[in-house]
C-alpha cells in the first residue's frame, strides 16, 4: 500500500566524519543549516533560529514572548497534538476557535469573538500543509495588539499569495522537521522572528538564557559576574541534524515540484467524483504533504482508496476532544471539517520521475 507519510533521507557522504569530529552541538552546520532556510524562505538574514525539536520552538517562543502559566491563547483544535499539547504542558491555557469547514483552518470572525484581555498569543495553524487565511488573522493581531504565530508544523514550503509560509507577516513562525515532515532532520525544529529587535533575545532563551558574547572568560572560564535573567530552554540543533537538514534543503526544489505534480495529478482523477470534493482556494499554493479532500462518506472513502492501495486517512482529529484541554464551546465549522475530511498519499515517493537529488 502507498503510505500518506514516508520520512525522506539523502545521501550523507560527510556523517561520519561529523559523528567522530568531537564537535557535535551547535556550530557551523546548524549555522548554515539557519541561512539555508532563510533563502528558501526569502527571510531576512538571522531571523531564523534552528531548535533540536518542535516542542522546544514552542518553548523557546512562549518564553520570547513572556507567555506563562495562567495565560490564554487561541488556537484551532485542527492540529496535530505536537502543536497544541505543549501548551497545556506549560499551563497556559487553550480556547479553541473555530474553522471554515471547506479549508480545516482559523475562522478569522471565530477568533475575534475569542479574544479576551487575557488572550498573548493567536496560533494560526496551516492544516496539513494548506495555508489558512494569513491576511485577515495577521490584520486581526494588528488591531489587538496581539502576537500571531504562524504554526507551519506541516507547512514548509507551502505559498501564500506568492510568498513561503514563515516569511508572510505573521510575528513569529514554527516549524517541525520531525521524520516525517519534510525538511527531516530526524527531530528538529525552527522559529522564525519577524522583528530583528527580538533576535538576540531569542538566541539566549534558545541557549538557557545566556548570552555567549559575555558568558566566558579569556580563559574559557564561566565568568561569575554573567548574570542569568531570562528564563530559558537548551534547545539548540545539533550539527549532525543540522548536516542532515543542509542535505535535505539540496532536494528540496524536487520534493516539492514532485508533490506538486502528483496533486495535479489527483485533480484531474478526482474532477469528475460527485462524492469527492478537492480542497483548494487561489490564494494558496500548498506543499502538498498530503492532499486534502472533502467526501460524502468518510469511512467508506478510506476503506474504499485503501482497498485500492492507497492509505487514506483523516490524519489528526480534532484536538477539542481531549479533557486535557477542559471543555468549551462546541464548534460546528470543527464538526463539519473533521466529519468529512480525508487526506490522499501525495508525498515525493508517489511521483515516481525523476532523482530527487
Amino acid at each position: 500500500m502507498i503510505p500518506l507519510y514516508k520520512p525522506h533521507m539523502p545521501e550523507l557522504p560527510e556523517l561520519d566524519s561529523i559523528l567522530h569530529s568531537g564537535q557535535l552541538a551547535y556550530g557551523k552546520y546548524t549555522r548554515e543549516f539557519e541561512q539555508r532556510l532563510e533563502n528558501f524562505i526569502g527571510c531576512s538574514q538571522g531571523h531564523i533560529l534552528a531548535t533540536n525539536s518542535f516542542n522546544m520552538a514552542i518553548a523557546v517562543t512562549t518564553s520570547l514572548l513572556e507567555i506563562k502559566a495562567g495565560d490564554e491563547i487561541i488556537a484551532s483544535p485542527m492540529a496535530c497534538l505536537a502543536s497544541t499539547q505543549p501548551f497545556v504542558a506549560h499551563e497556559i491555557n487553550v480556547k479553541w476557535a473555530d474553522v471554515d469547514p471547506t479549508t480545516g483552518t482559523l475562522c478569522p470572525e471565530s477568533v475575534k469573538k475569542k479574544i479576551s484581555k487575557n488572550t498573548k498569543a493567536i496560533i494560526h495553524n496551516h492544516f496539513c500543509g494548506y495555508p489558512g487565511y494569513i491576511d485577515e488573522i495577521n490584520e486581526i493581531g494588528r488591531h489587538y495588539g496581539i502576537p500571531v504565530i504562524d504554526d507551519g508544523i506541516e507547512a514548509f514550503g507551502s505559498i501564500y499569495k506568492g510568498k513561503m509560509v514563515g516569511n508572510c507577516g505573521a510575528d513569529i513562525t514554527i516549524f517541525s522537521f520531525n521524520a516525517v515532515r519534510i525538511p527531516n532532520t530526524i527531530d528538529g525544529g525552527a522559529v522564525v522572528i519577524r522583528d530583528k529587535g527580538m533576535i538576540k533575545k531569542a538566541e539566549m532563551v534558545r541557549d538557557c538564557g545566556i548570552d555567549r558574547s559575555v558568558f566566558r572568560d579569556e580563559l574559557g572560564e564561566i565568568r561569575p559576574e554573567c548574570d542569568i535573567t531570562l528564563t530559558g530552554h537548551s534547545a539548540t540543533m545539533s550539527n549532525v541534524n543540522a548536516y542532515i537538514g543542509i542535505q535535505q534543503m539540496n532536494c528540496m526544489e524536487n520534493i516539492l515540484k514532485r508533490q506538486r505534480r502528483q496533486a495535479g495529478i489527483w485533480i484531474k482523477e478526482l474532477e469528475c467524483e460527485n462524492d469527492i470534493q478537492v480542497i483548494n482556494r487561489n490564494e494558496i499554493t500548498p506543499n502538498y504533504w498530503v492532499f486534502g479532500t472533502l467526501v460524502r462518506d468518510k469511512r467508506k472513502t478510506i476503506i474504499n482508496f485503501r482497498n485500492k492501495g492507497w492509505y487514506a486517512s483523516g490524519v489528526h482529529i480534532n484536538n477539542n476532544v481531549y479533557s486535557i484541554f477542559g471543555k468549551q464551546d462546541e464548534l460546528p465549522g470543527v464538526n463539519e471539517f473533521y466529519a468529512h475530511y480525508v487526506a490522499l498519499p501525495c508525498g515525493w515517493w508517489v511521483d515516481k520521475g525523476e532523482n530527487i537529488g
